[in-house]
């Protein structure tokens, strides 16, 4: 037989299309060609695979070799393509039995000696072969990855010649053990954390609504602690949530851990980082830090050090819940549902209280309008982490609750935010609020004449009511009440400072 077909998956941001592997081969002069699109490390699988088939103890065919990698408007990259590329050769040339390789699916880099290594991206692959009722033979090195979905489709093999000797019936190839999802707690919890009674609330409320929390705050004050403390406060992820965080894992070349996979993600991208780094791209786009920390917390520390283009960069991802990248042959989307935790001084000096202040309120302005106004809009709380008072370090305190404690108030309202909307209180729609969140005339005007004192926009309205429709939730309260909305208008630090520095 002269013409062999193998089936394979590209990479194409969280999903993996079927890519055809047509092997044809013909009389003629020796030659060896790759079509359909292929990038340079595709190319390149012709030296990986002639040496890796001589090394094996196979015959390299001397006629002119054409493989297709159909459709070939898809783009090709990495060294997942080797080994599909060696099987087709093999059944094109009858080194290989060719009756079961319709069922079958191949990804895999080759070594030079036939051995295979592991690849990004194989959990959407273990996914996409799934639902085509497909098995799919990958490195053994990918075997914890494949080993989170059940049941698994996949095969693994740590050289060519397993596989060959497998479809000969001569042996056996290991399916993935098993990774089981545990029921681990993190490592941090919300009791460390001294006093900070006024942020620790913010936390929880921030956790139950699932709303974008600003820490505001000289340095050394426990910002970063309690912004670490977030993922211990939030509902344990479902199967699909870790299956999603996962595969974007994956497609990223980290590692999988088989202990914590199933934990949020908490990301800290330095300050230095680019809107690349941050948001996702390059020539062949791959996930930023938004879509690593899908499902999860991203942390941005030290945010007036941040590029506002940067930050600026933001803005539509947290709104859309997604990013999407267009480049010239192609565009990828990658989730990017993430919950935003900022933290920042209030100052170039880090203080703002009488007797620290060492900045006027000109350089005060100057540094705060580092950060955009619609960008500083995306937070639904802002909250001062003030320094602790003479005596609250030696005093003795009683036993502060732990973030398990805190956990089953924010699961609780959680629950009942979605009885009632089938979705978190920060992502309600305006329209929804209409629906969900009524307010009282009496309490509608209050609200109002608070917006125009301290000059917020609509969508500080809409916040505001979001905010407040989630401490009714803690407290159990059907419906918002004119103390909910006086806290949640406490909850607007930031504000209240620019409004300060401006009289």
């Amino acid at each position: 037989m002269s013409l062999a077909v193998v089936f394979a998956r590209a990479s194409l941001g969280v999903v993996a299309p079927l890519v055809t592997v047509e092997a044809h081969l013909a009389n003629g002069l020796p030659a060896f060609n790759i079509v359909g699109l292929p990038e340079t490390t595709v190319k390149e699988a012709r030296d990986r695979v002639r040496s890796a088939l001589l090394n094996a103890g196979f015959e390299f065919p001397a006629r002119r070799i054409t493989v297709n990698l159909a459709p070939a408007d898809l783009p090709k990259d990495g060294g997942r393509f080797d080994l599909p590329i060696a099987m087709a050769i093999l059944a094109a040339s009858g080194q290989i039995p060719t009756t079961s390789l319709e069922q079958l699916e191949f990804l895999g880099e080759l070594a030079l000696t036939g051995a295979l290594r592991s690849i990004k991206g194989a959990l959407p692959a273990v996914l996409a072969a799934r639902d085509s009722e497909r098995i799919l033979v990958l490195p053994a090195g990918n075997g914890i990855e494949a080993g989170v979905i059940h049941p698994c489709p996949a095969r693994l093999a740590p050289h060519l010649l397993a596989i060959t000797a497998w479809l000969q019936q001569e042996g056996e190839l290991a399916t993935p053990e098993r990774v089981m999802s545990k029921d681990r707690d993190y490592s941090t919890d919300l009791c460390d954390v001294i006093g900070q009674e006024g942020g620790k609330r913010a936390l929880e409320i921030a956790a139950a609504g699932e709303h974008n929390l600003l820490l505001l705050g000289p340095p050394g004050t426990g910002k970063s602690m309690l912004a670490s403390r977030l993922p211990g406060l939030l509902p344990p992820m479902s199967e699909e949530e870790a299956l999603e965080a996962a595969a974007i894992k994956s497609i990223s070349g980290l590692s999988l851990d088989p202990e914590n996979w199933c934990l949020r993600a908490f990301r800290q991208p330095h300050h230095s980082s680019s809107a690349v780094a941050l948001v996702g791209g390059g020539s062949y786009p791959r996930p930023g830090e938004i879509s690593l920390a899908h499902n999860g917390v991203l942390f941005l520390d030290e945010m007036t050090e941040f590029e506002r283009r940067v930050l600026d960069a933001l803005r539509e991802p947290l709104e859309t819940c997604r990013i999407s990248i267009a480049r010239a042959a192609h565009r990828v989307t990658f989730p990017a549902r993430f919950q935003l935790i900022g933290a920042m001084n209030p100052s170039p000096c880090g203080h703002y209280a009488d007797g620290y202040r060492r900045s006027s309120s000109e350089q005060i302005l100057r540094y705060l309008s580092k950060i955009s106004g619609p960008f500083l809009d995306r937070f639904d709380l802002s909250v001062e982490i003030p320094l602790l008072p003479p005596g609250e370090l030696s005093r003795a305190r009683p036993k502060a609750e732990r973030s398990a404690q805190i956990r089953q108030r924010v699961l609780a309202a959680r629950e009942r935010q979605l009885k009632r909307a089938g979705k978190t209180n920060a992502r309600l729609s305006a329209a929804e609020l209409d629906r969900f969140c009524p307010l009282e005339q009496e309490d509608a005007e209050f609200l109002e004449q608070a917006l125009h004192r301290m000059k917020l926009s609509i969508r500080a309205w809409h916040k505001l009511i979001r905010v407040a429709r989630t401490i009714a939730d803690l407290e159990h309260e059907e419906k918002i009440g004119r103390h909910h909305l006086i806290e949640a208008l406490g909850y607007r630090a930031m504000d209240r400072l620019l409004q300060q520095l401006q009289n």
